[in-house]
């Protein structure tokens, strides 16, 4: 059975990597753009879909095809990539006005096509980060970084950002961008 991650997240690569040691990689050509009026567990969802069936049609055979997408939240904001260091820093004040409390969530789509048979599996996994105090020079040192600008929320709870990090309620990996524990449970019957 071939299994296909759409996408060209490092990260993703390497979660994946804990489940399956051999995979492709197929970077969707979709354009992620949020739809007005769903809620952030319903636009992870719609992205991680749109993903895993772009490549879904674009490929033949038994195959796995695992599509994910990622967002940070707080009070039903959703915060992606920053456009630059100034809007980076805002989001981080942000994450940390009132309580330092805020929301990661990563949508999951499984499509299977196995003997003709088609499946297919949407779900999402959310997890709680407790931010620490962290002062105006700790935030611009983090974003001159360089490691601010291509993540959601300006930050990456696996990189040199994990100092800041109080604590986590969920799943680890789905912080990360993969939850390998839903994953693991959709396709485990198929991988040897």
């Amino acid at each position: 059975m071939r299994i296909i991650l759409a996408s060209g997240s490092p990260r993703r690569k390497e979660l994946l990597q804990l489940i399956v040691p051999k995979f492709d990689i197929l970077v969707s050509g979709i354009e992620e753009k949020l739809k007005e009026g769903l809620l952030p567990q319903q636009q992870v969802i719609n992205l991680s879909y749109a993903k895993a069936k772009d490549i879904y049609q674009k490929t033949t055979g038994d195959r796995i095809i695992i599509g994910s997408d990622t967002i940070v939240t707080k009070n039903d904001k959703i915060y992606g990539k920053p456009n630059d260091k100034n809007h980076a820093k805002q989001m981080i004040k942000e994450l940390l006005d009132r309580n330092r409390v805020h929301s990661i969530i990563t949508g999951l789509c499984v499509i299977i096509e196995e003997n003709g048979k088609y499946k297919e599996y949407k779900t999402y996994d959310e997890v709680k980060v407790f931010l620490k105090e962290i002062s105006d020079r700790e935030i611009e040192k983090w974003i001159d970084s360089g490691n601010a600008l291509d993540k959601a929320g300006a930050y990456g709870i696996q990189n040199e950002f994990c100092v800041f990090v109080d604590k986590i309620e969920g799943n680890y990996t789905t912080a990360v961008g993969l939850p390998t524990h839903k994953v693991y449970d959709i396709i485990k019957k198929y991988i040897k």
